[in-house]
């Protein structure tokens, strides 16, 4: 039988179209429902090329051709980080990688791992924010079914043309910032921290615009910012997390065979894989910058605590505020993280 192809304006749609060829008799696994995947990065980035793009793949061929995933990356129209959670939500597109950063003043709950120094690596962070999502982070994300949590390495601080070594040397430095908590890191130690999306970044460095960027390792290759970026502190100070969700009607509307396709590539065993993803990622962007005979240093052990009493006050702070919004659980989400990262 031939294939015909369904184009959904929602996700309603889908679930009408199916409904209405399973009362005529016609079986529901003669169709092909596309499914719009978006994210905000671009398509040389690692979370593209060895994260969505295989899952998409995966998940048609373990439909069998009931699905097809068309994807849709940062720079395109369904690619901005400040509309992708409304738009998965809203069924515009189907399935989401977004940043629990952008915009701010959502998923209080989840941004909490992004507070400094809880992890010591990606694997660490993801496992830790999949263990208290059921019970305290799952209601922050109505109309979309999680997929996936994660967080990235712990990241540094990447600069211009000034060496960073100690907080001495923040002082006065416009810095980029990924999320709330880097913001407030920035601020303590002395920075002025800068809002700018990931792809905004280059531009802003190479005008001097911003000093520097706190970010990861990876982006030194996949935003190709190592020719920006000339000197990093290797400060592994704090963590970005990542949600990754489709919308929920668009998964109810899915036959049993699908569904079963999309909960098998999904929760554990797809945030089992982000370590080492991270890992490889981090790799290859430090891998560029030694190349290059860029200056690094590692953040000493003394230096360290430095920064770590420096942001004591600045935490506390986080979260008291967190409570003053209703976010009752805030320390108790805060400890419990704490401890599943201790505990590794």
């Amino acid at each position: 039988m031939k294939k015909t192809l369904l184009k959904r304006a929602t996700p309603i749609a889908l679930t009408g179209a199916m409904t209405a060829m399973i009362a005529l008799g016609g079986p529901a696994n003669a169709q092909t429902v596309e499914l719009k995947l978006a994210h905000f990065l671009p398509t040389a980035n690692g979370m593209h090329t060895d994260f969505m793009e295989p899952w998409a793949r995966e998940l048609e061929a373990c439909s069998e051709g009931e699905v097809k995933v068309t994807i849709f990356p940062g720079g395109t129209q369904l690619g901005n980080p400040g509309k992708i959670y409304d738009a998965v939500r809203a069924g515009a597109v189907d399935i989401a990688e977004g940043l629990s950063g952008i915009p701010g003043g959502r998923f209080e709950r989840t941004r909490i791992a992004e507070l400094p120094f809880i992890f010591d690596n990606a694997d660490q962070a993801t496992r830790a924010l999949w263990s208290v999502f059921p019970e305290h982070l799952e209601q922050e994300f109505p109309g979309v079914k999680i997929l996936a949590l994660h967080a990235h390495n712990p990241g540094q601080v990447h600069t211009t043309e000034k060496q960073v070594k100690t907080t001495d040397d923040l002082q006065g430095l416009r810095l980029r910032f990924p999320t709330e908590a880097a913001s407030a890191m920035i601020t303590a130690l002395g920075g002025n921290p800068v809002g700018l999306p990931p792809g905004a970044v280059y531009e802003n460095a190479e005008k001097g615009v911003i000093d520097g960027a706190v970010f990861t390792w990876d982006t030194m290759a996949s935003f190709n910012l190592a020719e920006v970026m000339k000197h990093h502190l290797d400060a592994k100070a704090y963590v970005t997390t990542f949600w990754f969700g489709m919308n929920q009607r668009t998964y109810d509307g899915l036959s049993d065979k699908v569904k079963a396709c999309v909960d098998a590539q999904s929760g554990e065993a797809l945030i089992a894989k982000f370590g080492d993803w991270w890992n490889a990622w981090d790799k290859a962007g430090y891998d560029r910058v030694v190349a290059e005979g860029h200056d690094i240093t590692t953040l000493s052990d003394e230096e360290r605590a430095k920064w770590a009493a420096t942001l004591e006050p600045m935490v506390t702070q986080f979260i008291v505020d967190l409570e003053a919004k209703g976010i009752d659980d805030a320390q108790e989400i805060y400890d419990k993280l704490k401890a599943f990262a201790d505990a590794q």
